[in-house]
Formats: structure tokens, C-alpha cells, sequence
């Protein structure tokens, strides 16, 4: 790559994968000028649109994304969306190389008859509703006393605790107003969490567990003959000591009496229960499940025995999925696109020169942000050791990409406007002591960027 001019990266996707792969570029030592594209209106991905809203301190991860992009020396431009305001080709057009960093936003299936009956959800659906994303409906069916959970992760336990929790413990968090609306007509009383396997096999961290004793009014209700540990839940109790926390909290639950149950919400916590369908015949009436047993390294066997709960909605928290996009290949049985240590490469094993990924739509969705920073590391790595061999962009001014949005009429939004939605959130949050209230609808974020509210 010749020295006459800086190297031009393009980063799809600016949640935390996205703003660390540039700023890990940007400290290279590499000459190199990086435009981050997004999709939405603002920046930060699912530490935005994915994390509970009553989940301040993990929502704190923000603040040291914010002071990256606020460097100034990685250009912000959101509202931009690949696959249809611009694509690959286009992007080589103005780059040497492209960083996909679109994270997986779907809801993994959960292959079991009914699954598709109104009355049943995707876990990444509301999550999205209630963390107020520009791109679903206002309103959400709440409708349910009863409701299933499945699955045995955090989202899990998110689900279920936002949908028992009464709305006006949420009130100092940024949730906002739609959604709090909503809350308020949720007739819920109990939340059923189903888990296939034993209490020693679950995902759930040791904070949201213990999280879940302390909603108000919210009972947590365990029972004592889904409790069975084998030879390899032992083994993961005494080497893991986030296991051994979990399994302590959750035995501490048996203990509880009945008549300590005095709460108007309870969450249910089910183990080796496998969901094996959803019942109804025009919407969900319940849940079957069948009994498992543990089988001595941790995983688990259908007993044939089941049991049908009587739930009116279902919620399917089994993971989240990655979307295609266009112009790259795509692993649809891993939801990834597929990559040698972030390297794109073809069917036939070949790289895609000058484009690589990294963060969930790289290693599929698992990890917390430390990996999200070391997966950064190795793509930019072998970005920067390829720089001699990257395809040359016909086009690299900085200016011929934005007058080439303009052209097509695309709204782009840069830094300085989202700053201008930031304090404008902000400010509706003060006068109620919140540290924001998100403005929701597309239309309305765009209108306080363009300084018109």
C-alpha cells in the first residue's frame, strides 16, 4: 500500500465490536482514516437497543464508547443502512477494506410445534420494544397472567423480570414513555422460566440471578425436585465459582416457606424441563414439557414424562441469530459469516480480499465485551499484516462517500447530530430526575437531529 495518502476503512455496524475494531485500528500505527456506518439513527448497538433499561451499570459501557467517537478521529455516519442505501460494491469504491461488525439481532428458532401461534415471541423482539428501537411497533400484545419463558440465560431472566416488574419501578430508568404505557395494562401475575437442564447447567450470571430477590412484589419461586446434580454438575460447581453462586442462590430459594410467598408476582424457575410443544388452537393455551434427567456429564435425556403448563404467552429466549448480508457469504447453520480469525472467506475457502468481520456476526453470539475486544484485536491484526495486498479504492477522498449518500438522498447522521439527540434525551429525563428518556419513532430521533424540536 503506498504511504501517499492514508489507508480508508469502512466499519459496518457501530455497536461496542464495530467502535473497537476502529479505535484498535486507529492505534495501529497505521496511517488510516475509518468511517463507522450504522444503521440506526445513534450509535452503540445493543448496549443501546439490548440491555434492560434497569440495568444502568452495564448501560455505563456507553460512556467509554461515547469518549472514542468523541476523539473525533473516527467519522460517525449513521442512518445509513447496508444492503440498501449502499453495498459492497460501492463500499470498495471508497475503501481499501470493510470490517463487518453487524452483531445478530434475531431470535435463534426453537423448532417445537405451536411455536408460530399468536401469543408466541421472540425474547429479542421485546427486548427491542421495551428498550425503545426505532424499528418496531409502539405498542406490545401484554395480555397474558400467565406466561412461559424458555431458555437459561441472562436474556431469560430479562424477560421475565420486565414482564413482573411492577412499571413504576421503572420509572427512574430510561425506559420510555410508549413503553411504560404499555407495562401499565400488563396483567401478569406469574412468569414460568423453563430451563432443560439442571441448576448446576444454566447460563445465568450470579448479579441478575441474585437481581431477581430483590424486584419489589415479585416473588422468585424454586422447586426443590428440579434440583438433581450429577458427577458433571459437580465438577462444574467446584471449578467454576460463577457456578457455584448460582447453585448456591438458587438452593438458598428451596429453603424459602410458603408463607414468606406473599408477593402479588411471582417468577417460577423450572430445571430439566425440555418444552416440547406450545398448545392452542388459534393461540397459545400453554406449554407442554417433558421431564429430563441429568446423565452424568451435564447434558440430559427425555424421560418421556410431560406436563402442560396453562400459559397464554410464550417467550423464546434459546439465543440470539445473524442475519445474511448482501454480497457476502453467509454460514446459515451458524448464523455467521464465515471467516478464518476474521478474514472473510468464499464457499470454496478463499478470502474475500480487503473484507473482514468480527464481534457476534464473526463467532456467533456468546461472550461479553471482553471478548468483543480481544475478537477486535485479532481481525485488525490480520487487516494490518494484509495491508500491502488490500485492493485500492478508486475513490478514497473522504467527501466522495458522503456526496455519494447525498446523491442517493440518504440522511446520513455524523457525530455532531447525535450529540444533539443525546442532550436532547437528556433533557427530557432531568425534569424527572432520569438520566434520559429515549425518543423512539425514527421520524422524531431525525427531527431533533435536524434541530427541529
Amino acid at each position: 500500500m503506498s504511504s501517499t495518502r492514508p489507508l480508508r476503512v469502512a466499519i459496518v455496524g457501530a455497536g461496542p465490536a464495530g467502535i473497537y475494531a476502529a479505535d484498535i485500528l486507529s492505534k495501529s500505527g497505521l496511517e488510516v482514516s475509518i468511517d463507522l456506518f450504522e444503521r440506526l439513527p445513534a450509535p452503540f448497538g445493543l448496549v443501546r437497543y439490548g440491555v434492560a433499561p434497569d440495568h444502568p451499570r452495564i448501560k455505563q459501557i456507553i460512556v467509554a464508547l461515547h469518549k472514542i467517537l468523541d476523539r473525533g478521529d473516527i467519522r460517525l455516519l449513521s442512518n445509513v443502512d447496508y444492503g440498501t442505501d449502499l453495498d459492497l460494491e460501492d463500499l470498495r469504491r471508497f475503501y481499501d477494506a470493510v470490517i463487518f461488525s453487524t452483531g445478530a439481532i434475531r431470535d435463534a428458532e426453537l423448532p417445537i410445534p405451536g411455536i408460530d401461534l399468536p401469543g408466541s415471541f421472540g425474547a429479542a423482539d421485546f427486548v427491542s420494544w421495551y428498550d425503545g428501537h426505532p424499528d418496531v411497533p409502539r405498542t406490545w400484545p401484554l395480555e397474558a397472567s400467565s406466561i412461559a419463558v424458555v431458555g437459561a440465560g441472562n436474556v431469560a431472566l430479562d424477560v421475565a423480570r420486565m414482564l413482573a416488574k411492577h412499571p413504576e419501578d421503572l420509572l427512574p430508568t430510561e425506559i420510555p414513555d410508549n413503553v411504560h404505557q404499555g407495562l401499565l395494562a400488563n396483567p401478569v401475575t406469574d412468569v414460568h422460566v423453563f430451563a432443560r437442564r439442571g441448576p448446576a447447567q444454566v447460563k445465568f450470571s450470579p448479579l441478575e440471578l441474585r437481581e431477581l430477590g430483590h424486584v419489589p412484589d415479585v416473588d422468585v419461586v424454586v422447586y426443590p425436585e428440579d434440583f438433581d446434580f450429577d458427577e458433571g454438575s459437580m465438577a462444574a460447581i467446584h471449578s467454576s465459582n460463577q457456578t457455584k453462586q448460582v447453585v448456591k442462590t438458587l438452593t438458598d430459594w428451596t429453603l424459602k416457606e410458603p408463607e414468606e410467598l406473599t408477593a402479588s408476582r411471582r417468577i417460577h424457575l423450572h430445571f430439566l424441563h425440555k418444552p416440547v410443544a406450545v398448545l392452542g388452537e388459534d393461540r397459545v393455551e400453554g406449554l407442554r414439557t417433558e421431564r429430563t434427567v441429568l446423565t452424568g456429564d451435564g447434558s440430559v435425556a427425555g424421560t418421556g414424562q410431560t406436563h402442560d403448563w396453562p400459559v397464554q404467552a410464550v417467550y423464546r429466549a434459546v439465543g440470539y441469530f445473524g442475519s445474511p448480508l448482501p454480497g457476502l457469504p453467509f454460514d446459515e447453520v451458524g448464523g455467521v459469516i464465515p471467516n478464518r480469525e476474521g478474514r472473510v472467506v468464499e464457499a470454496d475457502g478463499e478470502q474475500l480480499a480487503g473484507v473482514y468481520t468480527t464481534g457476534w456476526i464473526k463467532r456467533g453470539p456468546v461472550g461479553l465485551i471482553g471478548h468483543t475486544k480481544s475478537d477486535a484485536t485479532e481481525t485488525i491484526k490480520h487487516l494490518v499484516s494484509d495491508v500491502e495486498t488490500l485492493p485500492r479504492a478508486a475513490e478514497p477522498d473522504p467527501d466522495a462517500v458522503t456526496a455519494f449518500l447525498s446523491e442517493r438522498g440518504v440522511g446520513h447522521v455524523e457525530w455532531s447530530g447525535w450529540m444533539l439527540l443525546d442532550a436532547y434525551e437528556q433533557s427530557l429525563g432531568e425534569p424527572h430526575g432520569r438520566q434520559r428518556i429515549k425518543v423512539v419513532p425514527r421520524e422524531d430521533m431525525l427531527a431533533v437531529i435536524r434541530g427541529e424540536r
